[in-house]
């Protein structure tokens, strides 16, 4: 639709149209002033927090949600690196509960301290009577200060002590290759969590956060229209 303005610039016939013959409008250099101002904030945002042109509106959405997530996911790990070793101990079993881990019975699972755990911080009943068990260590440390496979053969003696076929080993840090070849070769399953792999879990079955805000991303419904 053809404005009254345009109509009177078609109306003079000109022989070409730039920035120099509209800039006599009051309209167009309103338009340039606040598409100026546009890149100016643009620029102004964080690299991070710019989006492309050609990313759609739920692509920007979902690339933010993963940087909220991975956000969240360091904030966890301070915390727990921060808080108590009995802490971390606890929330290992609460975590494995949450995940399906021991049934439907609230006290499956339990922190085993640390006097006379032989080796052992946690441990879940896959039975109500206990007679399939599952035994985790729990390692609090720093980033960089990875799990050795001194360490995994120390788990398995311990688990070989228990009678026991299955453990999780579970740190805030990380395992080295040596560390995960070793547990793959052991006679006893021994699955290993890493500080990543314990975050991303923690999110997915909201233990140690909640949900704050749902988003609920609406379409067409075809079937309406037909």
């Amino acid at each position: 639709m053809i404005t009254a303005l345009g109509r009177q610039v078609l109306d003079e016939h000109p022989t070409r149209l730039d920035n120099e013959s509209l800039n006599r409008f009051d309209a167009f250099k309103r338009f340039k002033e606040q598409s100026a101002e546009r890149t100016n904030l643009d620029q102004s945002l964080p690299e991070s927090a710019r989006t492309s042109a050609t990313e759609t509106p739920d692509e920007v959405m979902r690339i933010a949600h993963k940087q909220i997530e991975s956000s969240l996911a360091q904030e966890l790990l301070d915390r727990i690196r921060a808080a108590p070793p009995d802490f971390f101990e606890r929330l290992i079993v609460r975590l494995l509960l949450s995940m399906g881990y021991g049934g439907s019975v609230a006290d499956a699972g339990r922190a085993l301290g640390r006097s006379g755990d032989d080796g052992v911080d946690g441990v879940i009943d896959q039975d109500a009577l206990g007679l399939d068990r599952v035994y985790v260590q729990a390692k609090r440390y720093a980033l960089g200060n990875n799990i050795g496979s001194g360490a995994i053969r120390d788990f398995f003696g311990s688990l070989d002590r228990h009678k026991a076929a299955k453990g999780l080993f579970v740190t805030t840090s990380s395992f080295s290759p040596s560390a995960r070849e070793t547990a793959d070769f052991l006679s006893k399953r021994i699955v290993l969590i890493d500080g990543g792999l314990l975050t991303e879990l923690m999110l997915r079955y909201n233990v140690g956060c909640r949900v704050e805000d749902t988003l609920h991303i609406k379409k067409i419904d075809e079937d309406f229209f037909e």
